[in-house]
């Protein structure tokens, strides 16, 4: 079943660097002419394609649509229903990865003849946790397939996940590591204050990428709602701070803030004052802890501290889900609206006290 794919180039692209989804930032740019910016969307997305028509002055996309019944022509299908334009950009860049290669191995083949054993041939050649991450790929194309494109059966029901060696997650920094980190990177320098912003907030990377100075109200609140979850998340920034936050982090972000050479709207950017893809600023912050001699630590680890820092200070299961954006909690769901999450946060007594809440 294995058959490759022809894909056609666009000419007269440019890159300049990412959108924080992922998606390479692209200009149409013949030689002499003025550039014009293309779509935060994968190239062979019909709206990007229409975008790309309309500046090279065409009257319809360049790209010719794979052959009915084949794989390709269910892949682009996909990629073009709610079930995937509906995820978070995060996870889009992730699925559109692993449909990108299925396309390309398989894209000619026919739909109807999808079986389980090439599923299960797929992922054998992958590692453990890659393969797992392809067969949820698998699993969310195949179940959209059978209900809405007469693909009888769902083949990739029937693969078994791999299983994975035991593994404790992400790893914890401890005291040690945040002071190795400060007494490294000045107060003044990007690294720094990327490492304030997530400690003090717990942000996913996903998130802290896309914070900016308006999402700080008047009132001092950061508020922002998560790519993954959807949920509210509202956590003091220059407004008073419960005692069980341990408010010291807060004074170091506020000073990291404010020791910035050139103010961005972006709190976490490049030193060239550009906005940070999610792909490049973990890898850029591991780096930062590389640099400081912490090893193997990457800033979901600082989630897990955040956590943790909150749990042995006195928070409640509720206050840290509150503050983290976690709905694993009937309450928080209940509590999913600003003015009841600030009072969460900032309420005290009568609620159990959390124990290394999940991150």
């Amino acid at each position: 079943m294995r058959c490759s794919v022809r894909t056609v180039r666009l000419k007269h692209l440019n890159r300049a660097g990412s959108f924080p989804s992922g998606n390479e930032r692209l200009y149409y740019r013949p030689k002499g002419q003025k550039g014009v910016a293309m779509p935060d969307l994968p190239q062979d997305h019909p709206a990007f394609l229409a975008a790309y028509a309309a500046a090279a002055g065409l009257s319809a996309p360049p790209m010719p649509a794979p052959r009915t019944g084949t794989i390709g022509a269910a892949v682009a299908a996909f990629l073009a229903s709610d079930e995937y334009l509906t995820k978070s950009a995060g996870t889009r860049a992730h699925w559109r990865g692993a449909l990108d290669r299925i396309r390309k191995d398989y894209g000619h083949a026919l739909l109807k003849d999808l079986a389980a054993k090439h599923i299960q041939a797929d992922i054998a050649k992958l590692k453990p946790h890659p393969a797992n991450n392809r067969l949820k790929v698998w699993r969310a194309a195949c179940t959209w397939w059978a209900d809405t494109m007469q693909k009888t059966g769902n083949p990739a029901a029937d693969v078994k996940r791999r299983k994975l060696p035991k593994s404790r997650g992400f790893k914890f920094w401890t005291e040690d590591d945040v002071a190795a980190f400060r007494d490294h990177w000045g107060l003044a320098t990007p690294e720094r204050l990327a490492f304030e912003l997530l400690h003090w907030t717990g942000a996913r990377m996903s998130d802290a990428v896309r914070l900016t100075e308006g999402n700080i109200g008047r009132d001092g609140w950061l508020t922002y709602t998560q790519g993954k979850t959807g949920a509210d998340v509202h956590i003091p920034i220059r407004a008073d701070a419960p005692a069980y936050s341990e408010p010291s982090g807060q004074v170091m972000l506020l000073a990291a803030m404010d020791a910035r050479p050139v103010r961005h709207a972006v709190l976490m950017v490049t030193t060239f004052g550009k906005a940070r893809s999610i792909k490049a600023a973990s890898a850029w912050f591991a780096g930062a802890a590389r640099a400081a001699g912490i090893i193997g630590k990457s800033a979901h680890g600082l989630r897990k501290r955040r956590a943790n820092i909150m749990s042995e200070n006195g928070a409640s299961a509720k206050q840290t889900a509150a503050w983290l954006g976690h709905e694993s909690l009937a309450m928080v769901q209940h509590y999913s609206r600003g003015a009841d999450l600030r009072k969460t946060i900032m309420g005290t007594g009568g609620e159990q006290k959390s124990s290394n809440y999940p991150a």
